[in-house]
């Protein structure tokens, strides 16, 4: 059975977007993912379709109801369903490669969009909700943010990508960041790619790429790296 997200939002327009495009789209098309964007209005029981209220005790903006975001999960993910219940939420967990890896190899995902000031609380927590963050800042709505985690996890579907080694070596797959990469021409503006990637040694090719990453990732992620070499250590005890 392949991979498949329900997102619940009150814009499913704004999907499939960019999920729809190159890679990603190809694999939709083909059945390698499946995609579906709900309505949360659908769920409301007045006639102005209305999804949120004012937060108790006193505060700006609105805040999504319980009873109906709770009638929008249970119908689409009934009990039974084993995929996690994600929210996209600036308080949330940050995503990691990790946690990208081991959604890939599951059977799916149903996302909560939220908007306004949040989701009610109760509803987080009755319907176990796992809150996922995509960085250290807010939008004004969570669409873009599951955009952002399914194109993540998605391409590590076995099949999605051309060839499958292409994702091994990527940022943040070791606790590194990538290598610099280069192609022709060999001259540009000046510049020379670095003769011991034409050297065809392909020892010396590998040794370099892994300096380079260590030292890319000291200079930008040093908490990466620190991570990387706990990890090494603790291997070798």
């Amino acid at each position: 059975m392949s991979f498949r997200a329900d997102v619940i939002t009150l814009f499913p327009e704004l999907f499939p977007g960019p999920l729809g495009a190159s890679i990603l789209g190809r694999a939709l098309a083909e059945g390698r993912w499946q995609l579906a964007a709900t309505q949360l209005r659908d769920f409301a029981t007045d006639r102005h379709r209305t999804v949120d209220d004012t937060p108790s005790g006193g505060g700006p903006g609105m805040v999504l109801k319980p009873d109906i975001l709770a009638r929008a999960i249970d119908a689409i993910a009934p009990e039974g369903d084993l995929r996690p219940k994600l929210l996209m939420s600036p308080r949330g967990r940050p995503l990691d490669q990790q946690r990208v890896r081991e959604l890939a190899a599951g059977p799916g995902a149903l996302i909560v969009c939220g908007r306004f000031e949040g989701v009610d609380q109760r509803v987080i927590e009755a319907r176990g909700l796992e809150e996922v963050s995509i960085g250290d800042y807010v939008l004004a709505g969570g669409e873009v943010a599951a955009m952002v985690l399914l194109e993540a996890v998605v391409r590590l579907i076995p099949g999605v990508l051309g060839a499958a080694e292409s994702s091994h070596e990527e940022s943040f797959e070791g606790d590194l960041l990538e290598y610099p990469q280069y192609t022709r021409p060999a001259l540009f503006e000046g510049l020379a790619i670095p003769e011991v990637l034409v050297s065809g040694d392909h020892g010396k090719i590998a040794r370099w790429r892994q300096q380079e990453a260590e030292a890319l990732t000291a200079r930008r992620r040093p908490d990466l790296l620190a991570r990387s070499r706990k990890k090494a250590i603790g291997k070798a005890k």
